[in-house]
């Protein structure tokens, strides 16, 4: 499909992406440079939510400790939600923190705890073994707990418009990092920090991986992660559909995700539907065009039964005109009907940028057009703008390193 940008007689206002207050980093081209691969850095311990339940009762054997030691360290991890030693009181005595320290080492260490005045959003910041700095938001709605996770500490995807891109990549985040935030945010939950319970075994039910870093760009180990939330027996015992996995649009990576027949929800970070625009507004489109991208999308509906999510960030007069509206609605119904749930998101304020979010005259208008074209569209709502915890304000800002420094691992 070709990118079909219909001719106008007159034109909107129309504001061009550009940095305020840092510089974006480019490439010996001076295009914005895209960091796929992971800086090398010391790899953070191997911990037990990294290997896979056969690998994990051969680690407790290489560790002098008898096979089926691993089925309790489960239940105390998954379960309990706890790394203590002292709280696992039936292991043995004798050899139990060596035990523990073998097979749950320390991977977080909590920084900075940011609670709204409701009490219904929590952000975490985290300080990796290695110094790096990493953020989680914890959010309950009626019926339901969901926790944003960070996939890597930074992000190498260069998008002007999200704080967490200004640093680039720091490294890829381990499986077990990324579950350590589930984990750590139950044991919130279970000590009553995320106020009055609804019931007695409350956690985490829905999950985004909408926190920091791309998280196809880190697959293998996202993927892993996955797999040990959705695992009844040696994970957390999840519901996949639960399980939210976003994109910029790494093409070649959605087709795999398509083909791991783990029905998550799939989420494509688009924010404008014609290349000119996301050539700017999102560095990766250089690689992989909007069209590109929407199939595979499509695609992944078509062999997961699993309708797919359209984000996209309303930034006034830049994206959100009337006519970006139907032309993405006329090329999400060139695809079909049915497959699709597009979520409009009013532009969170980040540090060094002055662009905001559209009027919301233009915000309801936008999601007319949509929904008018019968593509079910809603406008999403914000958690925890008060405490730079909603959507692209993910950030380690020159106090939290101050703090980091501060804090002992």
């Amino acid at each position: 499909m070709t990118d079909s940008t219909p001719v106008r007689t007159t034109t909107p206002r129309q504001v061009r992406p550009a940095t305020e207050g840092w510089s974006q980093q480019k490439d010996a081209t001076g295009r914005p440079l895209l960091q796929f691969a992971s800086p090398k850095r010391g790899k953070p311990p191997v911990h037990l939510a990294d290997l896979t339940a056969e690998q994990r009762a051969e680690k407790l054997f290489e560790l002098g400790f008898p096979k089926f030691r691993a089925a309790q360290l489960e239940k105390h991890y998954f379960t309990h939600y706890t790394s203590d030693p002292e709280l696992m009181t039936d292991l043995p005595a004798a050899g139990r923190e060596e035990l523990v320290a073998g097979m749950l080492p320390t991977l977080l260490t909590e920084v900075r705890r940011l609670q709204t005045d409701r009490g219904d959003t929590v952000k975490f910041l985290w300080k990796l073994h290695d110094g790096a700095l990493v953020e989680s938001v914890l959010m309950r709605y009626p019926g339901r707990i969901t926790l944003c996770v960070s996939s890597q500490a930074g992000c190498g995807m260069n998008c002007p418009f999200c704080a967490t891109g200004q640093a680039g990549l720091t490294r890829n985040m381990s499986a077990a990092e990324i579950i350590e935030q589930v984990v750590r945010a139950n044991r919130l939950i279970r000590e009553g920090g995320l106020g009055p319970a609804e019931h007695a075994d409350e956690r985490v039910t829905n999950i985004v991986f909408m926190g920091m870093g791309e998280p196809l760009a880190n697959y293998a180990r996202v993927m892993h992660a996955v797999r040990v939330m959705v695992d009844k027996k040696h994970g957390l015992g999840m519901s996949a559909r639960g399980i939210t996995v976003s994109t910029v649009g790494l093409v070649p990576a959605i087709r795999k995700l398509s083909n791991e027949e783990i029905p998550v929800t799939f989420a494509l970070s688009l924010h404008a539907p014609d290349d000119l625009l996301r050539d700017e507004l999102i560095p990766v489109n250089s690689k992989w065009k909007v069209d590109e991208a929407l199939d595979a999308a499509r695609e992944y509906f078509e062999k997961t039964g699993r309708r797919v999510s359209i984000e996209y960030a309303l930034i006034k007069d830049m994206n959100d005109h009337a006519w970006r509206a139907d032309l993405l609605a006329e090329k999400l119904n060139s695809r079909g009907r049915g497959w699709v749930h597009v979520n409009p998101i009013p532009l969170n304020p980040t540090p060094g940028s002055i662009w905001t979010s559209s009027e919301k005259s233009v915000q309801n208008e936008f999601v007319r057009r949509l929904n008018d074209a019968g593509i079910p569209t809603t406008l999403r709502d914000t958690r925890g703008k008060e405490i730079d915890g909603a959507c692209g304000q993910l950030v380690a800002s020159t106090e939290d390193e101050a703090a980091a420094a501060a804090t002992p691992v």
